[in-house]
């Protein structure tokens, strides 16, 4: 499995990606070239803010994770779990994410997630055993696997922004659902991840 570690790989993907679809070369012209690489590293601290970012802004998700970086000092699971549920709230955490990142670190103090496992682990098998804790949906595992793990070939059907992008990108007169994205995202293969990435690029350039 190749993965996804330096903007040399991202770039090399875009060169196949352009060549493959025409959809592709025109977003990566309008970005200016091929996107930046955006990893983090494999982790509880990339998931837990993963989860913070669920259906949240990024400006939004950003200043809840800094407050609780900045109580916690080190966001790990034996620190979440130390801390009461006051305390979460008080960082911007609702009810229901305080649940999620508590379960998210209970699995890993009892061994049911396992990191070095996981990075053993194919694609379909890792997601799996993602969405079997608490509060890991499919948008999350997606989105762990792509930037914490370096997948090449993960493409987070669920995403608003990728929806929103491809309907920009391709003319079609309504968003694409999640059933619709992953069959038009087939084309991309064996580079989604990257195209994941050129289209949350194409979709923060305004459009013309």
């Amino acid at each position: 499995m190749t993965i996804i570690k330096t903007n040399r790989d991202v770039a090399l993907a875009c060169d196949a990606l352009a060549d493959q679809c025409e959809h592709m070369a025109q977003a990566l012209e309008v970005c200016g070239g091929p996107p930046p690489l955006r990893r983090r590293p494999a982790g509880f601290d990339t998931l837990a803010r993963i989860l913070m970012g669920q259906q949240l802004s990024v400006a939004s998700a950003s200043a809840i994770w800094g407050r609780l970086e900045a109580g916690l000092g080190e966001v790990t699971p034996e620190a979440v779990l130390a801390t009461s549920d006051e305390t979460l709230r008080s960082y911007g955490l609702s009810g229901p994410k305080q649940r999620y990142l508590r379960a998210c670190a209970e699995a890993v103090t009892d061994g049911l997630l396992d990191f070095k496992k996981l990075s053993r682990m194919d694609d379909a098998q890792a997601h799996e055993h993602l969405i079997a804790v608490k509060g890991i949906g499919p948008w999350t595992a997606d989105i762990y696997l792509l930037s914490g793990l370096g997948r090449p070939d993960v493409f987070p059907a669920g995403d608003i922004a990728l929806q929103a992008a491809a309907q920009r990108l391709m003319r079609k007169r309504k968003r694409p659902d999640a059933d619709g994205i992953t069959k038009i995202a087939k084309r991309w293969q064996p580079h989604r991840s990257v195209a994941a990435r050129v289209l949350w690029a194409y979709y923060a350039v305004p459009p013309v």
